[in-house]
């Protein structure tokens, strides 16, 4: 019989009958913060990867081809051919794919004027990432000639020309020669990433076709989103490896390159990256705090119960057994501060999910509110390893047991 656990289960936290002493309480609290204090950093660190991640992706795609003029005569349009569809439908991995292009565009109302470029607005994942991050107006489905002259600008440039969703503006479009379009703003957007944010109008696919002269299907890159973002490196590779071999065996006459987000937005992946190291210092520590704490707390548990051991001593129980007693106490201490940290920043960490009632500043994170992403999978990891490692401190001051002699404990106190 496994009576270790037994008795340690059965034994009250406190001596005599009174409650838990100030020493359990202190380690069950000190548990539950470090729990929480950890979940939370790593809570809000995969929310800022997420929520950065999404925006440079919503921009950029997940992979970009583009054509590779092979004369000075060659333009760098590419289109949409049989060799292009052969490639994107045979790659399971590819859920999306669509041709873009950019105009030099130029927004002039009576007293100012802003430049940018208008970007075709095609496809199901860039059409709701700016349907996420809009503040004001709708999203046309430019399925008509009258929605084909509606544009999204972005709060930048709606500030910037005192403009506002429904309003109409005479839009300047720069190629061969100079276009005027007047224009209706259907809706502003802002995704707080000023980069992008100063310079992109989005608008009918066709527009920028019928303005820049291009062939249906066609563009000046393809951007492309595939079903696994950690995986990037590997489909680009990939992808570049059936390119290299079409051309090799004569099946397109056209070369290709490729390119993926991970390099395009490599000044924010790398920011992110840092946060990686501030989550493991915060994690250490708090590891070292509630280590320290517990076993404070499992050393004055043994100290108030010299009776039990002295007793259970004299009846024959190995010093091995009594310390596997009191382990396993002080593990029930860090179970019941594990589920009180987890309750408590699970709620944080739902209502700010939902709610946003702890905000950021735009200008220097990119959003506006404290992001947070939890994985399930990540609180049963974390627990595991803060109960394992409860275990292992508490080995070596559980032999304190040891040197508690069955006679002096047994001995009652003047």
């Amino acid at each position: 019989m496994n009576y270790p656990f037994y008795l340690a289960r059965r034994l009250s936290l406190g001596v005599d009958g009174r409650k838990m002493s100030p020493a359990v309480i202190v380690a069950i609290a000190a548990i539950a913060i470090a729990v929480a204090v950890m979940i939370a950093s790593i809570a809000i660190v995969l929310g800022f990867k997420k929520e950065i991640r999404d925006k440079v992706v919503g921009f950029n795609g997940h992979i970009t081809l583009f054509r590779v003029p092979t004369s000075e005569e060659d333009d760098n349009l590419i289109r949409i051919d049989n060799f292009l569809v052969n490639l994107f439908e045979n790659s399971p991995y590819i859920t999306e794919y669509n041709p873009q292009a950019s105009l030099p565009a130029i927004l002039k109302t009576s007293t100012d004027f802003k430049g940018g470029y208008l970007r075709g607005l095609k496809g199901a994942s860039s059409r709701e990432y700016i349907r996420k991050n809009l503040e004001e107006g709708e999203v046309p489905e430019y399925n008509s000639d009258e929605d084909s002259n509606k544009i999204l600008i972005s709060r930048i440039a709606a500030n910037q020309l005192k403009l506002k969703s429904g309003d109409k503006i005479d839009t300047y479009f720069i190629s061969d020669d100079v276009r005027v379009r007047r224009l209706e703003i259907a809706g502003i957007y802002n995704s707080h990433f000023d980069q992008y944010d100063d310079i992109m109008i989005f608008g009918d696919m066709k527009l920028v076709e019928r303005l820049g002269n291009l062939p249906e299907n066609s563009g000046t890159y393809i951007m492309i989103y595939t079903d696994n973002f950690d995986k990037i490196p590997e489909y680009t590779l990939e992808i570049q490896e059936k390119i290299n071999r079409g051309v090799a065996y004569g099946e397109t006459e056209s070369f290709y390159r490729t390119d993926n987000v991970l390099s395009q937005g490599i000044g924010f992946f790398s920011w992110l990256r840092l946060l990686d190291t501030n989550v493991i210092v915060i994690i250490i520590l708090m590891m070292i705090v509630g280590s320290v704490t517990l076993v404070s707390g499992m050393l004055i548990i043994i100290l108030e119960r010299k009776k039990f051991i002295g007793l259970m001593r004299a009846l024959g129980a190995p010093a091995s057994k009594i310390r596997s007693v009191f382990i396993f106490m002080a593990i029930r201490v860090s179970f019941v501060g594990l589920l009180i940290g987890d309750f408590l920043i699970c709620l944080f960490l739902y209502c700010q999910s939902r709610y946003h009632f702890i905000p950021l500043d735009p200008d220097a994170y990119y959003i506006d509110f404290v992001p947070v992403y939890l994985p399930g999978w990540i609180v049963f990891a974390l627990n595991g390893g803060v109960l394992l490692t409860a275990y292992l401190v508490l080995v070596l001051p559980s032999r304190f047991v040891g040197k508690i002699s069955p006679a002096e404990s047994m001995m009652r106190s003047e």
